[in-house]
């Protein structure tokens, strides 16, 4: 490909609605045109990307016996309404009527449509166990899409479906899967992606794991232990606090704090640490508008997946008025007299004495004890973990949170959607059961971009050799002389003979711009061939992330240029997992 016949341009400004470097470059390097909120276009750089992600993923989900298949992007709303899921999804999923007036979805995932079409295949033990996959595009109608391709309303997916008979053999190929994923981010150059444990969310299912990218980027919150290595999604890590230097029992005593609503405000104006107070968030029903007052630590926040996991519905921000029996800055759980759902969160777990909301205006309560001024209160984790917190696991103040993008994700999905569809199986013994699900995704350009977001300088992408989109970058300095061009389109010529994927830049524009734009295409050879270096018989070979640079002969060229390929090749795969 010769850079002067290649669609789409490259500038120098940094467009002002791009808030990460990914999005930036992906702007600026002729990757990707806007069409609508969300939505994009891909130009020829960013299509020969993702097709090597995809043709490794296609690789690796192969060698683990996946069956590659393609479902319908649009999909009867039946299909959904079998698997409950019509109605219980969100705005997420986009619903239409077809000239016919039947309700049609948009396929944002595909369980429905993957039980759907082996329901009739698996009717008898003896088909199992079967993994089938896709790469195909979707749509989910992201409330704030932002970022660029990391979160957007229109994509392209991989998603794997597996069906087993029994949770051992689920579990079994859950592994498998699991390092298959870990070797699929391995070979797209990004060997530090990592497995957390997450929330299953809308999916369902009692396992799940995620694959994040640090990044400061990310909009996930991944929380880590340095000691033990545990990992999981803010959403899914449990919150242990310790509030065993909170001990000792205090007089309640109602006082008069006016205008002090915060809790910031409330505990600085009576002279208590913030870790011994009480506050209150307020939320209300989707369905109901019923009132649920959450009480927790006041240095903690709420974790609204958990919380709407333990309510077993979903939940919005109150809004308090007059007839909600609620008081606004001031509500605390002693004399509440509000029809309202009460959640207690274990931050407050083993504090002795509390300063609390009086659940009127301009008044807070010190010394509250809950057991004895209250009673016997069930506590639930339904708060945010912090850094500096409990680890779950090895109980030492050794968690970390950093951010994360999602570049992948794996479920143990069990009869969810089976059992819904009815899908069953006749076992062995005659009996009718119900088949078991897992079902892993990765999304191919959120994984071209992430990539990107690791992977960079200021001046460009830094793409690694197995996904860029050509290996190769020639520039010719000087195509007025005739020398110069002659050996350039000589080499270019036999570089594409040798298999050599490579961009050719021969425009008759200044060094910077050339320079400039090989930067934004990332590719990881560079080849400049100069008058000054041809000279002496020699051009120039170096490296995008500078790690190389060097005169080599022109006679022997293609070959140097291959070893360094192939070394690029080798150091990819040193770190990819058996």
């Amino acid at each position: 490909m010769k850079i002067a016949n290649m669609v789409g341009d490259r500038f120098k400004e940094r467009p002002s609605d791009c808030v990460v470097d990914s999005h930036a470059f992906s702007v600026r390097g002729g990757y990707v045109k806007y069409v609508a909120n969300g939505i994009y276009s891909l130009y020829p750089p960013m299509r020969r990307i993702t097709k090597k992600i995809e043709n490794i993923i296609r690789e690796e989900m192969d060698a683990i016996d996946g069956q590659e298949v393609l479902f319908p992007v649009a999909l009867p709303g039946s299909l959904w309404e079998e698997s409950g899921r019509f109605e219980s999804v969100g705005d997420e999923l986009l619903r239409f009527k077809d000239r016919s007036g039947s309700q049609m979805v948009l396929g944002m995932t595909h369980e429905e449509a993957a039980v759907q079409l082996v329901r009739e295949y698996g009717q008898t033990y003896t088909k199992y166990p079967f993994m089938i996959y896709q790469i195909q595009t979707k749509f989910r109608d992201e409330a704030r899409p932002r970022a660029g391709l990391i979160r957007v309303r229109e994509f392209t997916m991989k998603d794997a479906y597996s069906f087993h008979l029994t949770q051992e053999d689920l579990e079994r190929y859950y592994d498998i899967c699991y390092k298959a994923y870990n070797r699929i981010f391995q070979r797209a150059g990004v060997p530090e992606v990592i497995a957390v444990k997450s929330d299953s969310g809308m999916m369902g299912g009692s396992v799940s794991h995620e694959y994040m990218l640090l990044a400061d980027a990310g909009e996930d919150s991944i929380v880590i232990c340095t000691d033990c290595g545990y990992r999981a999604n803010m959403e899914a890590a449990e919150n242990k606090v310790d509030n065993s230097e909170y001990k000792g029992m205090e007089d309640l005593e109602k006082v008069h704090t006016p205008n002090e609503k915060t809790i910031e405000e409330v505990t600085s104006f009576l002279g208590v640490p913030v870790e011994k107070s009480c506050k209150a968030v307020m939320y209300q029903k989707n369905m109901t508008d019923e009132f649920v007052v959450v009480f927790l630590r006041g240095d903690y926040e709420v974790n609204e997946t958990k919380l709407t996991n333990y309510l077993g519905e979903e939940i919005h921000p109150a809004e308090v008025n007059d007839e909600s029996g609620l008081v606004a800055g001031f509500t605390g759980p002693y004399n509440l007299d509000a029809k309202c759902t009460v959640v207690y969160d274990a931050s407050l777990d083993g504090i002795e004495s509390l300063v609390c909301g009086a659940n009127e205006t301009d008044y807070h309560y010190k010394g509250l004890n809950i057991k004895r001024d209250i009673g016997d209160v069930e506590y639930v984790d339904v708060s945010k973990i912090k850094t500096g917190g409990v680890c779950p696991v090895c109980g030492k103040k050794t968690i970390t949170v950093k951010r994360g993008i999602e570049v992948g994700n794996i479920f143990q999905l069990g009869t969810k959607y089976t059992k819904t569809m009815g899908m069953k199986y006749t076992d062995a013994d005659g009996t009718e059961k119900n088949p078991i699900m897992g079902c892993y995704g990765i999304g191919v350009g959120r994984l071209a971009a992430s990539v990107c977001e690791a992977r960079h300088d200021d001046n460009g992408p830094i793409w690694p050799i197995t996904i860029a989109p050509w290996q190769v970058h020639l520039c010719c300095m000087r195509v007025d002389k005739e020398d110069c061009k002659n050996a350039a389109d000589e080499l270019y010529d036999k570089l594409q003979k040798a298999g050599v994927e490579v961009i050719y830049d021969d425009r008759d524009v200044r060094a910077g711009a050339m320079f400039a734009d090989a930067d934004l295409l990332g590719v990881p050879v560079r080849v400049v061939v100069g008058p000054k270096a041809l000279a002496n018989g020699e051009i120039e070979l170096s490296s995008r992330d500078k790690t190389i640079k060097k005169n080599i002969p022109v006679d022997t060229a293609v070959e140097e240029i291959k070893a360094v390929i192939d070394e690029m090749f080798a150091e990819i795969y040193s770190k990819v997992e058996e």
